[in-house]
């Protein structure tokens, strides 16, 4: 299974999002950050707005930002939203012309592969993917770095098990 370009800048741009949680952020702050162009930025904008994950503000002084909490956002919902419309494989689409659709039994299998994929994003939540993660922060962060008091710092390991100090 391959993601779409859009779903990936969607999903890095709610991470944006909800690293700057109180700033109303700019597309053109948010493209330079995700590394994603701004015409190309404003579909996957829209899109989020249409779908909720993100209010938008229009004008001078406009900008975007969550619509709602980033521990009530769900990978799983953003993935759907993003790539529900397009068909994993031809025979889910409505114009499948495979010769072999009347006697296949792989669909149903690729039914329950495809749902079991999206029921394992739907237990990730972009609070999960962004608090407590300083290297993300650093890169996301529009300011200084905050962090939460909540975070603790875990020591990196090296392979030989010898604990590296943070």
């Amino acid at each position: 299974m391959r993601l779409t370009t859009r779903t990936n800048l969607a999903l890095r741009t709610l991470m944006f999002c909800a690293v700057n949680k109180d700033s109303l952020v700019r597309k053109q702050d948010a493209a330079q950050a995700v590394n994603a162009s701004e015409n190309h930025l404003a579909q996957v904008i829209n899109k989020l707005g249409q779908e909720g994950f993100i209010i938008t503000q229009r004008g001078r002084h406009g900008g975007f930002h969550l619509a709602r909490a980033a521990s009530s956002i769900s990978v799983g919902e953003v993935f759907r939203a993003f790539e529900s419309g397009l068909p994993f494989i031809e025979c889910f689409s409505s114009t499948n012309t495979c010769p072999l659709k009347a006697h296949c039994v792989m669909r149903p299998h690729l039914s329950r592969a495809v749902e079991a994929f999206y029921s394992a994003l739907d237990e990730v939540w972009l609070s999960e993917l962004v608090e407590c993660n300083a290297g993300l922060q650093a890169i996301l962060n529009m300011e200084v770095p905050r962090f939460s008091a909540s975070c603790h710092v875990q020591p990196a390991s090296t392979d030989t098990g010898e604990v590296i100090p943070a």
